[in-house]
């Protein structure tokens, strides 16, 4: 079996580099292989099941990787013009208070079932795990095929082949990280790879772990042996049985991995030490019969404040009001590990971008071979960042693998 471009891996960045590459050459035959025994399972679990496509605005300063690099993939499929494609899709969007973009469905079915229609022409397999990838580089330049895959009990060649397999965060949907496999046998490197945007967990019995289902509007900051602020992030957090996740523990997540810092909570985010303590000072000269807890009402979830004890306690009373001050804004959080790639939403690490050609995807190792999506070394926060370089860098290489057929 020959064909002129085959994508490895039918997720968001797979499924949209077949659909560009289709259009771009409409008489390739273009195939799309995906191990998973039903097409668009991480997509489908995504955002709580309704996918949060996009972000309202999405910069290279919202990705974890190198900027510049980022912000040229970016630049070739902005937020509007992934608006105006979804639309003729037939897809709908809707904007949310936090900026995120999602189906006016609310569900995740929705963005599947358009990029299947996006694909007519395209041969889609499942159930179809390429194990080799194998370069003819002793063939003549007019000879074809470039590129042969091999599955269990079958072979196909390809002129092109279009690496999308995702990274190694949740396995189950197809994402095992064989991806980066294929990509070393083709002569690429991979980075340290982990999980990123992932739960993290507490600590063995630790008093927060009683707080499970309480959540709330912290800053988080993780920190060097020398106390030196590492990096920042403010949101959600949500109390688990088993430590936290939220928003903002899951963007803090991947910086805390790769440092081992200290990660640190301030359950006042618009507040420091110093205007903490100025602000219950002078609530006690107002009101001597004030307690930190009457003051605080409505800033700090009660179940928060019962557990640190502050219900009784007195403004005027100097040493338990600063301890309880440095409670409420530099809580060091007892964390010991991460929950690992099952409950991972994206994979730090990967293909770096040195040997990517960004201004076509095309592989600088190997000739007739394109990367796209999560295999790469890049990783966004959490609110349809991630899908927006699936949709941008899945489109650059389903052009130009297309286009490259000709030239």
């Amino acid at each position: 079996m020959i064909y002129d471009i085959a994508v490895v891996g039918a997720g968001a960045a797979g499924l949209t580099a077949a659909m560009f590459a289709k259009r771009a050459a409409p008489d390739a035959r273009v195939i799309a292989l995906d191990s998973a025994p039903k097409i668009g399972a991480k997509i489908l679990i995504s955002g709580g099941g309704r996918c949060n496509v996009t972000h309202y605005a999405v910069t290279a300063d919202d990705f974890n990787g190198n900027r510049n690099a980022i912000a040229r993939v970016l630049r070739t499929f902005t937020v509007e013009q992934t608006i105006t494609w979804l639309a003729e899709l037939g897809v709908t969007l809707k904007r949310e208070e936090t900026g995120k973009l999602f189906p006016t469905t609310d569900r995740a079915r929705t963005i599947v079932d358009a990029l299947l229609r996006g694909c007519e022409g395209v041969e889609i397999r499942t159930g179809a795990r390429v194990l080799t990838c194998q370069h003819e580089r002793d063939a003549p330049p007019a000879q074809v095929p470039r590129l042969t895959l091999g599955m269990t009990g079958s072979e196909i060649s390809a002129k092109r082949v279009i690496l999308a397999t995702g990274g190694r965060s949740v396995p189950k949907t197809g994402s095992d990280g064989h991806g980066y496999a294929l990509a070393r046998s083709l002569g690429h490197t991979i980075t340290d790879t982990f999980p990123a945007l992932v739960p993290l967990v507490h600590e063995e019995g630790h008093w927060m772990t009683a707080l499970s289902g309480t959540s709330a509007e912290v800053e988080l900051s993780v920190r060097s042996e020398t106390g030196r602020v590492l990096t920042r992030h403010r949101g959600s957090m949500l109390f688990t049985h088993f430590g936290i996740s939220g928003p903002v523990a899951l963007d803090v997540s991947r910086h805390w991995i790769s440092t081992k810092g200290t990660l640190v909570a301030n359950f006042l985010p618009d507040e420091t030490f110093e205007s903490l303590d100025a602000r219950l000072i002078d609530e006690a000269r107002r009101n001597p019969r004030a307690t930190i807890a009457s003051v605080l009402k409505g800033r700090v979830p009660q179940r928060l404040l019962d557990r640190l004890a502050v219900g009784g306690w007195r403004l005027a009373t100097k040493g338990d009001r600063r301890r309880i001050v440095r409670a409420l804004v530099e809580t060091p959080l007892p964390i010991v590990r991460d929950r690992g790639f099952d409950y991972a939403e994206v994979t730090a690490g990967g293909v770096p971008f040195s040997e990517v050609d960004l201004s076509t995807m095309a592989s600088r190792k190997c000739d007739g071979l394109y990367l796209c999506g999560e295999i790469l070394d890049v990783d966004g926060r959490i609110g349809g960042f991630n899908f927006q370089w699936a949709w941008a860098s899945g489109r650059l290489a389903g052009l130009h693998a297309a286009r490259s057929l000709h030239s």
